[in-house]
């Protein structure tokens, strides 16, 4: 007798049920890992764009800014911008820190300037909001989003390895720092000095319209460059 007649049905019946269910394990682990990489490419994807559009979105966010406020505060706001990305740029410079491996970006990376624009545009929306609307709980809530919206796409600057986190936490530290004291230097002294003496209106109008023009001129060299 052939091997496979002498085996009773009972073996042959549980031999076969083993073989369905090693088939059916196979077919739900190739689901389950085709869906769980589709849904692991979309994520990627998904995040690889946001970061993209971040610097967009920050950018116009300033512009919606200027033009809705169109006063001195906003013009004193897109200032600080400026002058805190350059100041980016000189950190930079001095740190020499490189970017993690495998990023295309060949420039220092300590800090995330992406980090430090959205965080200083962070805390001069959150000390505005409790300025004008005292601290209550639209404030709070607001104050929530905004800094949940600032540190989200910050960490996507990690997730996307275009930074580490050391330069990101510093990028959003040196931005915070910097927007505090921009804001308090308003409120302090310039915006008085401005009501006051024509010069000092001068000085933010005409320093306001050249940080705004030098920013145009780097964003449509460096960013459209990039989108090119």
């Amino acid at each position: 007798m052939q091997e496979d007649e002498m085996r009773s049905p009972v073996v042959r019946n549980v031999t076969d049920e083993l073989k369905g269910f090693e088939v059916m394990e196979q077919e739900s682990f190739s689901r389950d890992g085709s869906r769980e990489f589709h849904s692991h490419f979309l994520s990627n994807g998904l995040e690889h764009t946001i970061n993209n559009m971040s610097k967009w979105l920050v950018a116009a966010l300033y512009g919606v800014l200027i033009l809705w406020k169109h006063d001195a505060e906003a013009l004193w706001v897109a200032m600080g911008c400026v002058i805190n990305s350059l100041l980016s740029v000189i950190l930079k410079k001095i740190l020499n820190q490189e970017r993690p491996v495998g990023t295309l970006k060949s420039d220092p990376g300590m800090p995330s300037s992406h980090a430090q624009s959205i965080f200083f545009g962070v805390f001069f929306a959150i000390l505005s909001m409790v300025k004008h609307q005292g601290l209550n709980l639209v404030t709070l809530v607001g104050v929530v989003l905004v800094m949940a919206s600032g540190s989200y796409l910050s960490w996507l600057r990690v997730s996307q390895k275009l930074h580490t986190v050391n330069q990101v936490l510093v990028g959003g530290i040196v931005g915070s720092v910097f927007s505090v004291l921009w804001f308090q230097a308003w409120y302090t002294f310039v915006l008085h000095a401005f009501i006051a003496y024509l010069w000092v209106r001068i000085i933010v109008v005409l320093g306001s319209a050249a940080c705004c023009l030098f920013f145009l001129l780097y964003l449509i060299k460096h960013w459209l460059v990039e989108e090119l």
